[in-house]
């Protein structure tokens, strides 16, 4: 399975975070990380490959949770060794840490946590690259104390993932003035489709606008992040979690054609 780097990190490209939004069986996601592999292969965006071995954090008790953690954790470990990609999973609490580090490569804090002081420092110790999701009640300058929490380990892997602030009861901000702010801290990463997420609906199911996908990746392209985090599914009505927001499949390639182009224009002006 591949190394992430930091050369990958920094190089002139963006790098790209994607997938299903939760691991709803072995079919689903070897097709939907083939697409992406293909796509990502063909632009020379690198890629890590995502997927939730469980959904922890539900508005309902009767939404879906997972598969069985050490299934997911297998799928998305055959997901990386198949295609040769580094994978990423998120963790809730701390003897995930060292159960997920057995089959990935990054350990993805989710944004509600990740103040949990245990937790982030399980994440650290396990050697990985540690994603830190910018709390949605959080500033970017309160970031740099969850990046010293990992690196006050030894581990200087370590990505910082804004995934929108609260505005309201039921909708999500991407202040842009704070990826320089973190970006000075770590490698910085938007998180395109949470950021459109409209949490706390009454139905109990978040909504979101995914017309604007487009719109928030470009943007963040052109405020210098260095990475996007795009949840995708090939039938996101039909999805398990967070269908609402995630960026239909077929969409993927066409999305990314552009990007790299004013990737590339925003590199000639920086």
């Amino acid at each position: 399975m591949k190394t992430f780097t930091a050369r990958q990190v920094q190089s002139d490209q963006f790098f790209l975070i994607a997938g299903p939004c939760a691991i709803e069986g072995e079919d689903m996601a070897l097709r939907i990380s083939e697409h992406v592999v293909d796509v990502t292969t063909k632009l020379n965006i690198p890629l890590v490959f995502k997927g939730s071995f469980k959904k922890a954090n539900r508005t309902r008790i009767d939404s879906f949770t997972g598969i069985g953690d050490i299934n997911a954790l297998k799928i998305l470990q055959k997901v990386g060794r198949t295609f040769d990609v580094p994978t990423i999973t998120d963790i809730h609490e701390v003897l995930d840490a060292e159960k997920a580090a057995q089959y990935v490569d990054v350990l993805q804090i989710p944004a509600f946590l990740v103040r949990q002081t245990d937790l982030v420092i399980a994440a650290a110790n396990t050697g990985k690259y540690v994603n830190l999701k910018k709390g949605q009640f959080m500033s970017p300058e309160s970031m740099e104390h969850a990046v010293s929490k990992v690196t006050d380990t030894g581990n200087k892997n370590v990505w910082i993932t804004d995934r929108g602030t609260m505005f309201g009861y039921q909708d999500m901000v991407v202040d842009f003035r704070g990826i320089p702010i973190m970006k000075s801290m770590a490698p910085t990463i938007l998180d395109v489709t949470h950021s459109l997420q409209q949490p706390n609906q009454s139905s109990g199911v978040a909504g979101g606008r995914p017309e604007l996908i487009e719109t928030i990746a470009r943007a963040g392209i052109a405020a210098g992040v260095d990475g996007l985090f795009i949840e995708t599914h090939q039938d996101p009505f039909n999805a398990k979690s967070d269908g609402a927001n995630m960026l239909p499949l077929h969409h993927l390639e066409a999305l990314l054609e552009r990007l790299t182009i004013l990737r590339t224009a925003v590199n000639q002006i920086s």
